[in-house]
């Protein structure tokens, strides 16, 4: 753009940029990121997202090289790392409770795109990204559940793996597909624990399709109600402003697909 204002760096930072464009991306979406004028405590939910995320990858490394995905350890591994492994407690506790914090930051950040609108046109496809996120995250809980592969491990994963069988015609052989056996056993531990360490993550990796899209660098997610300069001051006017810019029938009916 004319008028634009361009500063070479030097040193080691100039040697980068002449092969990779490092100062320029930390400029696109960190210091010179397009944002309206009046941040409130709705926009932090993003960001903590993905704090949570990288506490339970780290907190994962560690359980996954004291923990055995098999059907006669695995609830003997889970009581080393509690009770032999130095700080092994703190380190487990940190990924349960961190992943249902994961879903209060995510719910939280969700009722965000709700209030604003953030799921209208032209910005369907980050909502959907995020959509798809929230379906693996889903997983990934639901299969870090049954490693612990004590009683309510067990029978959660009996429960919820056999409302697949209710599935007209297909139900019964994905119940079977997605066990490993007719019962949930080892082959179900395996496979679930394959699931949870490798699979899902991978597929987490398109919080980068939903945190990168262009529909979220040109697009505000303000409404236009806070775009005035007598911004509102509490949480409760924030709220309030909010729930009149985005009509309640349109919250409800968007969740899943978003307005055309």
């Amino acid at each position: 753009m004319a008028g634009e204002k361009t500063v070479e760096t030097t040193g080691l930072l100039g040697w980068i940029d002449r092969r990779f464009p490092l100062t320029k991306l930390f400029k696109e979406h960190m210091s010179e990121y397009y944002a309206p004028k009046n941040f409130n405590f709705w926009y932090f939910f993003g960001s903590l997202a993905l704090l949570v995320l990288v506490i339970q990858i780290v907190t994962g490394i560690f359980l996954v090289m004291n923990y055995k995905p098999d059907g006669a350890l695995a609830f003997n591994s889970v009581e080393f790392i509690m009770r032999e492994v130095p700080w092994g407690w703190l380190i487990r506790y940190m990924h349960s409770t961190g992943a249902s914090m994961f879903f209060v930051v995510v719910y939280l950040h969700m009722l965000r795109g709700l209030f604003y609108g953030s799921y209208r046109k032209p910005r369907e496809l980050v909502w959907i990204f995020g959509m798809a996120i929230f379906l693996c995250l889903m997983g990934e809980a639901f299969m870090g559940y049954l490693l612990p592969w004590g009683q309510m491990s067990y029978w959660g994963a009996q429960v919820i793996v056999n409302l697949f069988s209710a599935i007209p015609f297909i139900g019964p052989e994905l119940s079977l597909w997605i066990r490993g056996d007719y019962v949930v056993s080892d082959a179900t531990l395996n496979r679930f624990f394959a699931f949870h360490v490798i699979a899902i993550p991978w597929f987490l990796s398109a919080w980068w399709l939903h945190t990168s899209s262009p529909c979220t660098k040109w697009v505000p997610t303000t409404p236009t109600a806070l775009k005035s300069k007598k911004a509102p001051k509490t949480a409760r006017a924030i709220l309030l402003t909010a729930f009149r810019s985005t009509p309640t029938t349109r919250c409800t009916t968007s969740w899943v697909w978003p307005a055309s």
